[in-house]
């Protein structure tokens, strides 16, 4: 016969084991909201597999995937053949996937699945609470994990623990073990939604050597798992932030670049060591900061009448700031309160959409020449502080590896200036010219005038 310690052993592992099968049942039930996406990325030379995990939204098959999932490099238009995949079936059944763009604010890339390979996905959105309500520290967390494709994307439960919950600057909780795939969901012991899963948090190690003396930092990412995730109430309000194009537009626009925190010897002189504040390094030519009548070296201080927070480590108030643009629209009044000497100023800046990108503008590959051209873009022109009005030439977008080009001397993200002697004005001009040297079977080198870091070289290339 058993003792009453036995039985009471029994006992009480019983509801332990019932609440396993409960978080079972809560687990696979919450696979039906992940998916695993398969594209291509089309370059000059190549056509570049990439896999990525994207949590499903609405019921319209719309699917997010993180941002660091796509290169900020690769245009709309190199992105092809995005297939769907649900976890744990055979890789041959797969659905046909449609890009939409990336929403700047969020940073999110959203899909949407065929009509046909909908059926049976959940959006996340069935399992919130009826409010979002941040982790208690030390509060158990479980999230999904998903394979490889050679392994069906075979999913796979996660727990940890909430170690920390920050705002740097949007809230996000560091776990003690990893917690989920980058970008899938994790959720509460009860099976709420409790935020996606952020990548980015490696864990710090120090190297040493025997060369050495000191240590040098290292950093490892597990590019598989993440131990941190953004909260529940970052996510929620924000999943109907569909792009209308696939290049995101409009995107707001402030025009105050090289934002830094205050120095702390210098707060402490002005009297700001009670609030947060960020030093303006320079206003950008004609930008809506600019016309609002922004300075370098203003504090910024306010938005909309309402302080800048005080966030740690101090970097993550210019994310802040950041957001609060990216989250309006151009034409809308930004009201920015700004210290400037000893004056407080309050500024009326009437945000604007941004000039294009690289990513956006005009480019073409020449074969045989093996170089891409794309067109000089504002944001060429901040980087190599040149006014507007000096706004010309073309970028080497690419240079092929062991070709005449790259034996003259010419790099990727250089500067064309000329060509042939030619002054290329605009992206048509150097379309032309280069299209005219491709032609030319008779031609046996032909010259560029290029810049990098500031100076200027003429580059000789050898045809033949």
């Amino acid at each position: 016969m058993k003792s009453p310690s036995v039985f009471l052993a029994i006992l009480l592992i019983l509801p332990a084991f019932a609440r396993a099968a409960d978080v079972a049942e809560l687990w696979r039930e919450r696979l039906k909201s992940v998916v695993a996406v398969e594209f291509f990325t089309e370059t000059e030379l190549d056509r570049r597999l990439s896999f990525a995990f994207a949590t499903v939204v609405d019921d319209q098959g719309t699917i997010i995937l993180p941002a660091a999932a796509i290169s900020g490099r690769a245009t709309p238009a190199q992105l092809k053949d995005f297939r769907i995949y649900r976890p744990g079936e055979p890789a041959s059944n797969f659905s046909v996937g449609e890009y939409l763009g990336q929403d700047l604010y969020t940073g999110w890339h959203f899909l949407r699945i065929e009509e046909k390979g909908r059926a049976g996905l959940v959006p996340v959105t069935a399992f919130a609470g009826a409010t979002a309500t941040a982790p208690l520290i030390a509060e158990e967390i479980f999230g999904i994990g998903l394979r490889k494709k050679d392994e069906d994307f075979a999913p796979y439960f996660l727990t940890g623990r909430v170690a920390i919950v920050q705002t740097i600057p949007q809230r996000t909780a560091v776990t003690t073990l990893e917690i989920a795939s980058p970008g899938l969901p994790v959720f509460t012991r009860d099976g709420v939604f409790a935020g996606l899963g952020t990548a980015g948090f490696g864990q710090s190690y120090v190297m040493f050597s025997e060369r050495t003396r000191g240590g040098q930092g290292v950093v490892l990412v597990n590019s598989d798992e993440c131990a941190a995730f953004l909260l529940a109430d970052e996510i929620l309000p924000h999943l109907g932030r569909i792009p209308t194009n696939v290049l995101g537009r409009p995107a707001p626009w402030l025009g105050a670049n090289g934002l830094e925190p205050v120095d702390p010897e210098v707060a402490k002189f002005l009297k700001l060591e009670s609030r947060a504040g960020l030093v303006v390094s320079e206003v950008l030519e004609g930008s809506p900061a600019e016309k609002a009548g922004m300075k370098e070296r203003d504090i910024l201080l306010e938005v909309d009448g309402v302080p800048l927070p005080r966030l740690k480590p101090d970097g993550a108030v210019v994310g802040h700031v950041e957001r609060e643009i990216d989250r309006r629209a151009p034409g809308e009044v930004m009201k920015v309160g700004v210290l400037r000497g000893s004056e407080r100023v309050t500024l009326d800046v009437v945000l604007e959409d941004s000039p294009p990108s690289p990513r956006e503008v005009e480019r073409k590959y020449f074969e045989q020449l093996g170089l891409t051209v794309r067109a000089f873009t504002y944001a060429d022109g901040v980087n190599r502080r040149v006014k507007v009005a000096d706004h010309a030439g073309v970028i080497a977008h690419f240079v092929k590896p062991s070709t005449a080009l790259t034996t003259a001397g010419l790099r990727t993200d250089d500067w064309i200036k000329e060509i042939d002697g030619q002054e290329i004005k605009t992206f048509q001009d150097a379309a032309a010219k280069l299209a005219a040297i491709e032609q030319d079977t008779a031609k046996t080198e032909y010259v560029l005038l290029a810049s990098r870091g500031g100076e200027t070289a003429v580059l000789r290339v050898k045809l033949k």
